[in-house]
């Protein structure tokens, strides 16, 4: 995997910077000049990533979360989103469509399949206690084709 370019960027785990990350990750996205459905694409699952990380890894606190995004040759991008929250004890439960851990809340369980769905690749890898960071990796369609 050739590196052409990167982008770091950290933010407090505030709901008012979800906004924030996943336009900056389009904008460095927007380098390779992608068609209008990639770009949707990756700010649905950037989105996603992000919300996970607020409302599920610093539930009722606040943290630091990191993405690392890279251009990669091929027209691939790669986004890696990290928290150092309270970890997932089990991934592929977590995982699973319809899933959650605040059913009080109302929240769908869907986070991880919409980003699967929108997205190429998906890793998601978790430690109780520690944090947990999900890598996305999508090509993009060239524009003329």
């Amino acid at each position: 995997m050739k590196i052409i370019n990167e982008m770091k960027i950290s933010f407090l785990s505030k709901s008012e910077n979800e906004g924030f990350a996943r336009s900056a990750v389009c904008a460095f996205a927007a380098l390779l000049d992608p068609g209008i459905e990639d770009i949707a694409d990756i700010r649905t699952a950037v989105s996603e990533a992000v919300t996970n990380c607020i409302v599920h890894a610093y539930r009722g606190t606040q943290g630091k979360i990191d993405i690392t995004a890279k251009i990669l040759e091929g027209r691939e991008i790669y986004i890696r989103i990290k928290d150092s929250g309270c970890g997932i004890e089990n991934v592929e439960q977590a995982m699973e469509p319809l899933f959650t851990t605040a059913p009080a809340e109302e929240r769908s369980g869907l986070g991880f399949s919409v980003m699967e769905s929108f997205m190429d690749k998906l890793s998601v890898k978790s430690t109780p206690g520690k944090g947990t960071t999900v890598i996305m990796r999508k090509k993009l369609e060239n524009q003329d084709e």
